[in-house]
């Protein structure tokens, strides 16, 4: 770097070498930071202050957490991140603090809020989406039955779902309950393409530059086979998304609205012309679906949070670890102008596993 720009660098200096820290090297190098940094061989790096702090996992823990949040505010989903332990101050780079410092994130080790990751039924607020569009409504009836079988592979749902749900159920109620079978059974409604522009319009799968590294999922428009396209209208087969992604779609669904994460102070982000805007009553009914989790759903531990009414989704989804099947836990929701999502590497399930963390974490962000 000396050797390249002498002009910029001089041994002994610490720089950027990786991600924001690199992107942004000239602006943190015009704030009161140490200049220098000594040592040995006169090498070094410029990290903002405060990010050592935060991205580094307690040693003590084992379990990967990520809770990146933001805010669905008309001015844009703000700071999206992920803190293990504790939150603290980002560098001059990133203009905005959230959560501010009183509030605490679950302890434990973190994944990154970037990681692309099979969202499971967290995934639903997607589909559902592609159902309203479809023509369907709250009130419609969708066919949840105990398996359902598509080209030789067998879907079921979730080891504890309520018998008292199965059978011909309002679609509010799948969505409520997580029934994986009521939305395969509809697949014939989701035409090729509506799934990829459902999830657009939530701020999932269109790649677009927000000044920081971000990945926003990938939902494919065509899936490759029959048995693929039921498996991505339960956040698995193809669907890839990360926790911020999947914040952002909680978000966009309380909003109302397309939101676009915004991290970094300076950088201009818009919504991505591909994103078909959601229409007013899509808004309406997608948020109700949402509410119906929490007071009728696998969302109800959410229900006597204080404050504004709250909106989640549950999920887990199937992962391989060295040969073993486990599984990951989700849980998105919005209360108010605060959207959040959880994701726990390794758990039991959404409701049981990133549900206690969520409403720590809205509790504490009060």
């Amino acid at each position: 770097m000396v050797k390249k720009d002498p002009s910029a660098y001089r041994s002994g200096d610490i720089a950027g070498l990786t991600g924001l820290q690199a992107r942004y090297d000239e602006q943190a190098a015009r704030h009161a930071w140490p200049r220098r940094l000594r040592r040995a061989g006169g090498q070094g790096r410029r990290a903002p202050r405060g990010s050592s702090a935060a991205s580094r996992p307690p040693a003590s823990r084992s379990r990967r957490r990520s809770t990146p949040a933001c805010r669905p505010s008309p001015s844009g989903c703000s700071a999206p991140c992920s803190r293990p332990a504790r939150w603290s101050r980002s560098g001059p780079a990133t203009a905005r603090s959230w959560p501010p410092p009183t509030a605490r994130a679950p302890a434990g080790r973190t994944t990154r809020p970037t990681g692309r990751l099979a969202p499971g039924s967290t995934f639903k607020s997607v589909t559902s989406l592609a159902l309203l569009r479809a023509g369907l409504t709250p009130q419609t009836p969708v066919r949840c039955t105990p398996t359902v079988t598509v080209n030789g592979k067998q879907f079921k749902n979730y080891s504890d779902y309520p018998a008292s749900a199965v059978g011909t159920i309002p679609l509010q109620e799948a969505i409520a309950q997580s029934c994986n079978t009521a939305l395969i059974n509809a697949r014939a409604k989701v035409k090729d393409g509506a799934l990829a522009d459902a999830a657009g319009s939530l701020g999932l799968g269109i790649d677009h530059d927000l000044g920081f590294p971000a990945y926003f999922g990938k939902v494919p428009a065509k899936p490759a086979s029959e048995t693929e396209g039921a498996a991505n209208l339960i956040g698995q087969g193809k669907v890839l998304a990360s926790p911020m992604a999947m914040a952002t779609v909680v978000a966009s669904i309380q909003a109302g609205k397309t939101v676009v994460p915004h991290l970094v102070a300076g950088t201009d982000v818009s919504v991505p012309a591909a994103a078909k805007p959601l229409t007013a009553a899509e808004a309406r009914q997608a948020k109700a679906l949402l509410r119906r989790v929490v007071t009728d759903g696998s969302g109800r531990g959410l229900a006597d949070l204080p404050g504004g009414p709250v909106i989640a989704k549950t999920g887990t989804a199937e992962y391989a670890d060295a040969g073993t099947i486990r599984t990951h836990a989700w849980m998105i929701a919005a209360q108010g102008d605060l959207a959040v999502a959880v994701f726990v590497q390794t758990g039991t399930s959404g409701s049981q596993t990133a549900g206690p963390l969520l409403e720590e974490f809205l509790r504490g962000a009060r």
